[in-house]
């Protein structure tokens, strides 16, 4: 008796994304990473204060560096929280 495969339907097609994001800092030679730039370094923190991952911000390994040393920075002088400010309840 021969193996038959049967479709459970379990594992579908992995999701394909159309297009890669660009690096927003390469594209435009305007834009600096500096530790004191708190609107810049807000968009790479998550809701939880952590930095967001290089593959879901689409930014090159160089300026995700940078960017990186700049957000540390700026929380070791209180620019930025570690973590968010929600409040714990009893």
């Amino acid at each position: 008796m021969a193996f038959q495969r049967r479709s459970t339907g379990g594992g579908g097609p992995r999701r394909r994304y159309s297009r890669r994001k660009g690096c927003r800092f390469c594209a435009d030679k305007s834009l600096t990473i500096e530790y004191k730039n708190i609107d810049t370094l807000k968009y790479f923190l998550s809701e939880r204060g952590k930095i967001v991952p290089r593959r879901i911000s689409g930014n090159c390994a160089t300026h995700q560096r940078k960017l990186t040393a700049a957000i540390k920075r700026a929380r070791n002088i209180a620019l930025l929280p570690f973590t968010s400010s929600h409040s714990l309840k009893d």
